[in-house]
């Protein structure tokens, strides 16, 4: 066998794909380390069965959050009622799944929607600088400094009808600010690279370039801090929701289960621990699965490469 036989048959052996991930390139490679962490895996297991549970529970029992037993009032979990009932003869079962349904959407949507415009506002405050970075980094600025908590509060209340969505809005609105200076601060780095200016010689528009050429590279980070900030906006919710600022009755969230249910954890800990212990275990999954990202997304992490 030859030397040049030998090479190309290590080649082809390089370039073949393990089956763990058919993406090419750093796709791949990312998925991969990502898939080699148990703790990914486990963090990942669990917030599908927690959306499993969110979004199916309804199904298998036939009581609804709002229903009421009156001759079942702070009974113990049983086989009619699996999580046992409230003060009043709701069964915590059904208020749970729906609880943690709307914690979930409410996390999504927030981190979600504050990652994205993060990502705008910095990649054109970076990318066009001048007034524009000037003017977008005072916008920023302000509102770091403004009372979110407060502003919160004052405004959730008042919203009626599908009041929860702009409970949504008013959280993204003050969760982006940090993470849209970071984005700056690596835009203005990705902007004076070889492919973005030979891509500005060439006559591309600015608005192509921030979508084509800025945010792809920094779409690492991005992924990661979407991760982080759905766990961030659920416990912002929970925090607002235990307070009476958030989502309102008579609909019900993992924060006004546990506000509900701290009077009676002691006596009365199934009223308390379902939600609390929901809201635990679905933190400490989404902290997993961005730890994990993390490590996959940087080549210099021991962790990647173990």
């Amino acid at each position: 066998m030859t030397v040049q036989t030998v090479a190309a048959a290590a080649d082809a052996t390089v370039d073949q794909p393990e089956n763990a991930s058919a993406l090419p390139g750093r796709a791949g490679v990312v998925l991969r380390r990502f898939l080699a962490r148990k703790t990914a895996l486990a963090g990942v297991t669990v917030v599908v069965l927690l959306f499993v549970l969110a979004f199916a529970g309804p199904y298998f029992t036939h009581w609804n959050y709002s229903d009421i037993d009156y001759t079942e009032l702070r009974s113990a979990p049983s086989a009619d009622h699996w999580f046992g009932t409230n003060r009043i003869g709701q069964d915590v079962f059904a208020q749970t799944v729906r609880g943690l349904q709307k914690s979930l959407l409410i996390g999504l949507l927030v981190g979600l929607g504050a990652t994205a415009v993060a990502a705008v506002v910095g990649a054109c405050a970076g990318y066009f600088g001048g007034w524009a970075d000037r003017g977008l980094m005072f916008l920023v600025d302000l509102l770091l400094v403004f009372p979110s908590f407060l502003i919160i509060a004052i405004l959730a209340p008042r919203l009626k009808g599908e009041g929860w969505l702009g409970f949504v809005g008013l959280l993204a609105l003050f969760a982006w600010m940090i993470t849209s200076r970071v984005i700056r601060s690596m835009t203005l780095s990705l902007r004076e690279r070889e492919f973005v200016r030979a891509a500005r010689y060439m006559g591309v528009r600015p608005v192509r370039i921030i979508l084509r050429h800025i945010l792809p590279n920094v779409a690492s980070f991005l992924i990661i801090d979407a991760t982080i900030a759905v766990g961030g906006a659920v416990m912002s919710e929970t925090a607002l929701s235990y307070f009476g600022f958030g989502v309102q009755s008579p609909d019900v969230s993992l924060g006004t289960l546990i506000a509900d249910g701290t009077s009676a954890a002691v006596t009365y800990p199934w009223m308390f621990f379902f939600a609390a212990g929901l809201l635990v275990v679905f933190v400490l999954a989404v902290n997993l699965i961005g730890d994990a990202l993390r490590d996959a997304f940087d080549p210099t992490s021991g962790k990647a490469r173990s």
